[in-house]
């Protein structure tokens, strides 16, 4: 079910389907409410937040306050890294901000996972779940459960980026080499650098150099996103 998710949020055409299929997989993993944001760093330190939730009624007046953002632990880690976060009371009373936990506390938000995603040009996303009752205690699952939000998150940036933003702050399509494209092709195929630069008879380090200039130009932090957003752009199939 999760990874039909990953395919059909990346299909989607319209904020509104893109809402669904969040909210759609929001609920497979067993959380109640979500909030993405889409955040786009323009001139002069301005910075334009697009967001997509599904959060319960007077939440959002309760909650809009800059200074209360600036004093949320989880929203001020999503700022600095890429690295999820899971949370709950205890990672808000460690930060002398007990209280704040307690406000969002009273609308269903007592633990989640938030991760955020930063990618060059000053584009941001951020992919946070909530739920009232406490996340699995079994290591192993809850990891599961992260690397599944993880993933799903970069299916969504993509789509996110390009159902949301107006033409004039789409990026122009890169221009990537044969050999770089070829790289990325194996890749999608789940081959390693060892086995993709075996396959187009090059080293290894070769291989990472191609695919590394690849993810350079796609503008993706890794190569999986890297791969998707070239198959978005029709620059393989």
């Amino acid at each position: 079910m999760l990874q039909g998710g990953y395919q059909s949020v990346l299909e989607a055409r319209s904020r509104e389907a893109l809402s669904q299929e969040i909210a759609r997989f929001t609920k497979a993993m067993e959380f109640e409410t979500y909030s993405a944001i889409t955040v786009v760093d323009h001139a002069l330190g301005r910075s334009e937040f697009i967001v997509l939730d599904n959060c319960p009624s007077g939440f959002r007046e309760a909650m809009d306050n800059p200074l209360l953002h600036r004093r949320d632990p989880v929203m001020q880690h999503c700022k600095r890294q890429s690295v999820p976060i899971v949370w709950n009371q205890r990672t808000y009373v460690n930060e002398g901000a007990a209280e704040l936990w307690d406000m969002q506390a009273s609308f269903g938000y007592r633990t989640g996972i938030c991760m955020a995603l930063h990618l060059p040009e000053g584009r941001h996303f951020l992919l946070g779940m909530d739920r009232s009752e406490d996340l699995p205690s079994d290591p192993v699952k809850l990891t599961r459960m992260v690397a599944d939000m993880q993933l799903f998150a970069v299916h969504a940036l993509d789509t996110a980026l390009r159902v949301l933003l107006p033409p004039e702050q789409q990026l122009d399509q890169p221009h990537l080499t044969p050999r770089e494209l070829e790289a990325l092709r194996w890749t999608m195929d789940g081959k390693t650098a060892w086995e993709v630069g075996a396959i187009m008879s090059i080293t290894e380090r070769t291989a990472v150099l191609h695919i590394s200039n690849a993810m350079r130009k796609l503008g993706c932090n890794n190569k999986h996103q890297a791969v998707l957003k070239a198959l978005r752009l029709g620059l393989i199939r």
